[in-house]
């Protein structure tokens, strides 16, 4: 027996957010770029207040910052606009203060519009939180937004959301809709990097977050928080960090994924910590590890750790 979990709406297609009827009163969470982008403009939405100063890989105390300084204000919905980083900490917020959620991403990788994950730094480690109340009320996922998105960004989030949809194919905790979802998205998002017709990826993602969303990913992302917790985009790490995870498991995206990430042109990722003590934080992961199709020890894990460093 599986559960199926998504947002009660998903609404898709190009100037789909500009076209929403938003609510007043309405809190935005976003980065710095929002305004200088022309998002809010785009957006036509009046009467909101804004937190503006989302980063990439956001810590739990952020999060808890805008609770604290905004719960005493009225809002009716909150609205999370940007990358998987403006989506993580909206979620967060928008449950903690029981107010409606309309996720709208600008880069398309995470999925994190259509999950209820949300993933934060907690004391300098990623940590994702998993609850059903983070479900967005709304996603918005309007390909608009990828017409004017930097070349670096747009390979990071594609190569994100293909690690995901293959770990989440081959997971110890798939069924035939996830399998279905993530197989259909990976051939979507191969066909968009084949043809350098990025278009294509908004449709792809949105496809992985409700595949990888209801079952899991696995090793690739295990190994891949270590390198994000240096500084690498979730990207880049998963580009290799899911590479030796597909290998591993004999998984048979394996040899399609390590084109793609060759057409990517990733440069080459480096750990700084020694392997040992990398290899401990990551055995303890067991969200991803022990939904991983193969059994993974520590001596796995320090062996694909040296195999990635070797690359």
């Amino acid at each position: 027996m599986w559960t199926i979990s998504q947002p009660k709406c998903i609404i898709f297609g190009k100037n789909s957010a500009k076209e929403f009827p938003y609510i007043e009163n309405s809190l935005i969470i976003t980065s710095k770029g929002a305004k200088s982008r022309g998002w809010l403009d785009y957006l036509k939405i009046k009467n909101f207040q804004i937190f503006d100063e989302i980063l990439p890989n956001p810590s739990i105390e952020i999060a808890e910052k805008i609770i604290s300084n905004f719960s005493s204000t009225k809002i009716d919905c909150v609205i999370g606009i940007g990358g998987g980083s403006s989506m993580d900490v909206a979620k967060f917020v928008g449950a903690n203060l029981q107010k409606k959620k309309i996720l709208i991403p600008t880069t398309f990788g995470s999925g994190s519009e259509v999950t209820k994950i949300s993933v934060l730094n907690v004391n300098n480690k990623k940590t994702s939180f998993h609850e059903e109340r983070f479900l967005a009320d709304v996603a918005i996922v309007d390909s608009n937004f990828i017409l004017d998105t930097p070349n670096t960004v747009i390979k990071n989030s594609i190569i994100d959301a293909c690690a995901q949809c293959t770990e989440a194919y081959d997971s110890n905790n798939s069924n035939y809709y996830t399998k279905f979802l993530c197989e259909k998205a990976f051939n979507i998002l191969e066909e968009a990097i084949t043809n350098n017709d990025f278009e294509k990826a908004p449709l792809g993602a949105l496809m992985t977050g409700l595949g990888f969303g209801n079952s899991s990913t696995t090793l690739g992302h295990a190994l891949s928080y270590v390198f994000s917790n240096e500084g690498y985009s979730h990207g880049h790490a998963l580009a290799y960090c899911t590479s030796v995870a597909h290998n591993f498991n004999s998984s048979k995206f394996y040899e399609r994924f390590i084109k793609l990430v060759e057409i990517l042109e990733f440069p080459k990722i480096k750990l700084k910590q020694n392997v040992d003590s990398a290899s401990e934080i990551i055995f303890k992961d067991r969200k991803h590890l022990d939904n991983n199709p193969q059994a993974v020890t520590k001596n796995n894990i320090v062996d694909l750790l040296n195999e990635i460093k070797s690359i």
